[in-house]
Formats: structure tokens, C-alpha cells, sequence
């Protein structure tokens, strides 16, 4: 793993050595802004409207806008003397139940690794926060930033996630008075539960795909070729609001099962068996046949023809 960062993880008097690597990326494709005529990137410039004229970066300076087109400028020095100390140690001041911690704080994950000579004090932390079911509040200088964190488990290492500082998360609270004004219905509230239960699956990551991902590495891959690509997609229709809901759930149910392979459970219509297969129905004819009736034959002759072959 690329380290980015390295330091310790504090927690009362234990110190871990451990190291920072970058958890995710995204592998989208990217495009640059080309010349359309020279086909070659474009540089960015820095503009200024009222000189009418690129200012070269050495003229340039920080400005935070304390009103509408109103400016203080801030110097490097001033910025240096109020920067957070570079500690680098991640200092756990709490540990918290996990479920407390809205996902909506998460911003990046990192991977933490023990350095060397560090892989059983490690160990001894993970093990401890697992069978605690507890997740580790803290503080990390990442950046010369500041940064909330959160120490947790994941399978059998530990990740840092750097958290979102609570005025950094908008409120949901006119979300939440809407929904609590909205009034459920305890069929209505069956039915919805019945619908998550039908689609109720195991996560796993591997079954879902990027597919507008692979569309447009695809494409790209014509026009290396080329192909010309001039086919548009076409805008999906909106969505028409639900009329019935409890209908709209009840067809939303027997869709799952369907695609599901669990067919829903219907009553046997009349003149079906049991395992689903209709009865054969008699074909319709003007006169009936009239039926010839075989002779039987005597009892006595089918015992003496036995008889004889088995002597």
C-alpha cells in the first residue's frame, strides 16, 4: 500500500504505529479540453475581468469575501499563524457505538496499515473494537487541515474515515417534518415491508457493474476504429405519479417474486391440478362416437395358458 501518511494511533497510553493509504478511486474515464483545431490541450489562465488581461500567478494573492464583491486579503504568514500543529499522531478521545455515526458524515476512507514491529498492537486494537461492537472518535492533522475522524472495522484491518464536521452536513429537518405530517396506513405499512422482504438480498459488490462506464469505454473504442457514433440516447419519460399506491405495491411485489424466480402464490383456478398443469379438456363434437365394446375374455383359458408356460 502507498502510504500518504504516517504516524501513530493514540489512545490513553498506547501508541500504534501505523501508516494512511487511500482506500478508493474512481476509475471513470477523463477528458481534457483540446484545441478543436490543433486537437491539443488547452491551458487554463488566470483572468482579470477588470484589467482585461492574464495576470501572471506571482500577482495574485488570497482573498476571503467577507460581503457581495467585498474582499480581505489574507497573507501566507497570516494563514502560517494560525495553522494546526503537524502532530502526527491520530488521538482517540472517545469510542462510540458505530450505528450512532450517520453515514452522511463519511467523506474518505483510508486504509491503516502497522508499520513494522507493529502488527500485534494492532492486532490487540482491532480484536478489542471488534468485540466491543464500538467505533473510535479522534483527531488527524491530514493536509494541514484538521480533520474529525473515525477508527473503525472493516473485516480484518482497521480504516480511518475522515468525517464531515457537523456544520459541513445540511440540515434534513424540513425533509423530516413532511414525512412526520405524512399519514401511513398499517396495510399500506404491511405491504411496503412485504416489497423490501421480496428484494431483500446478501451484499455483494461484484454483481453490480459500471455500465455507463464500460458504454462509453466502448464507443471510444469504435471511434479509435473508425466508426462514426452519431446514435443519441433517448430521454427516459418521468415517471407518472402513483394514482393507487396500495396497487402500485402490490404489482411492485408480484414483479419481485417474478424476477426472483419465487412465483407469488395464487389459488389453483378451477380445472387445474394441484402442480399447476391444466386439465385436458375433452374436444367439443356434434354427435358422440359411439363406443365399441371389447369382448372379455373368460378367466379360465388366461389360467390354463399360465399354467402352461410355467411348466
Amino acid at each position: 500500500m502507498r502510504a500518504i501518511w504516517k504516524g501513530t494511533i493514540s489512545f490513553g497510553l498506547v501508541n500504534i504505529p501505523v501508516a494512511l493509504g487511500i482506500a478508493t478511486q474512481r476509475s471513470d474515464p477523463k477528458f481534457r479540453t483540446l484545441d478543436s483545431e490543433r486537437l491539443e490541450p488547452i491551458r487554463q489562465q488566470l483572468y482579470s475581468p477588470g484589467r482585461e488581461e492574464v495576470v501572471p500567478r506571482e500577482e495574485t494573492v488570497k482573498g476571503y469575501e467577507v460581503s457581495k464583491g467585498q474582499f480581505v486579503v489574507v497573507t501566507d504568514e497570516e494563514l502560517e499563524s494560525v495553522a494546526v500543529e503537524r502532530r502526527r499522531t491520530i488521538d482517540i478521545v472517545a469510542f462510540i457505538d458505530a450505528e450512532e455515526v450517520d453515514p452522511v458524515y463519511f467523506d474518505r476512507t483510508y486504509y491503516t496499515e502497522p508499520q513494522e514491529t507493529a502488527d500485534k498492537p494492532y492486532a490487540l486494537l482491532l480484536t478489542a473494537i471488534k468485540e466491543s461492537g464500538k467505533v473510535g472518535v479522534g483527531k488527524l492533522v491530514l493536509s494541514a487541515k484538521e480533520h474529525l475522524v473515525l477508527l473503525r472495522p472493516s473485516g480484518d484491518a482497521l480504516v480511518i474515515e475522515l468525517l464531515f464536521y457537523p456544520e459541513d452536513v445540511r440540515s434534513k429537518a424540513e425533509i423530516e417534518a413532511r414525512v412526520q405530517a405524512a399519514e401511513v396506513s398499517d396495510a399500506e405499512l404491511k405491504m411496503a415491508r412485504e416489497l423490501v422482504e421480496s428484494l431483500a438480498a446478501p451484499w455483494e459488490p461484484t454483481q453490480f457493474e459500471n455500465e455507463h462506464k464500460r458504454e462509453l469505454l466502448a464507443m471510444i473504442e469504435r471511434k479509435v476504429a473508425g466508426e462514426e457514433v452519431t446514435e443519441a440516447v433517448a430521454e427516459p419519460a418521468e415517471p407518472a405519479p402513483v394514482p393507487d399506491l396500495m396497487a402500485a405495491l402490490k404489482a411492485s411485489i408480484e414483479q419481485a417474486k417474478d424476477e426472483s424466480g419465487k412465483p407469488a402464490a395464487k389459488k389453483p383456478k378451477s380445472g387445474s391440478r394441484a402442480n399447476g398443469k391444466p386439465k385436458s379438456k375433452p374436444k367439443a363434437t356434434s354427435k358422440p362416437k359411439a363406443r365399441s365394446k371389447a369382448k372379455p375374455k373368460p378367466r379360465a383359458s388366461a389360467k390354463k395358458k399360465a399354467a402352461s408356460k410355467s411348466g
